[in-house]
């Protein structure tokens, strides 16, 4: 890894965890940025685009940066002809693992002038785990008893970590697999 990356990695992994009250206008914000990648790349690469996470559950407390799953048809081509486009226009890219280590993915962050975070582009291919992230939003998104105890854990360990993303992410790993395979169970069902 070279010099500068390990330095951009670790300068994102210790930027503040802040967790705002829901926000309506965090759906309109996906639509915004969703519209504008269909309007700058590749159509041929860029098959779906999905809100999850937090801002996608309505009520709960998020970090207020929109967490975007994007379906591309190959990650080769994503980091040929993607990949320069969306760095020239000042996103953040990362070559990520999907979890602890193996498969990566294309992974951009997106920030306003004061460079906060507005948005966390996750780009994966159809057969990607990282789908199985929208189980999770779909099943908070109708059981807001379970979403206001992920609300609850995340300020516990935002409190806890307010400067280690790593530590924050690791602390709602239970949580987010055990509702995730409830979700998948509850959704087969239908």
């Amino acid at each position: 890894m070279d010099k500068n990356l390990a330095e951009r990695i670790a300068r994102a992994v210790r930027e503040d965890i802040s967790l705002e009250p829901y926000n309506p206008l965090w759906i309109k914000m996906f639509e915004h940025e969703a519209r504008y990648l269909k309007e700058i790349l590749p159509a041929n690469i860029i098959l779906r685009i999905e809100h999850f996470g937090s801002t996608a559950i309505y009520g709960i407390c998020a970090k207020p940066s929109i967490d975007m799953l994007v379906e591309v048809s190959s990650l080769e081509e994503t980091k040929k002809k993607i990949v320069p486009v969306l760095e020239e226009k000042g996103y953040e890219y990362f070559w990520r693992p999907e979890f602890d280590g193996p498969p990566y993915y294309a992974w951009f962050i997106k920030r306003a002038p004061d460079g906060t975070r507005t948005h966390h582009i996750h780009m994966v291919e159809a057969n990607s785990k990282l789908w199985d992230r929208l189980y999770f939003r779909d099943y908070l998104r109708k059981f807001p008893d379970t979403a206001q105890k992920y609300a609850e854990l995340k300020i516990s360990l935002a409190q806890q970590y307010p400067n280690d993303r790593i530590a924050y992410t690791q602390g709602k790993t239970d949580f987010v697999v055990s509702v995730t395979d409830k979700a998948k169970e509850y959704f087969k069902k239908d």
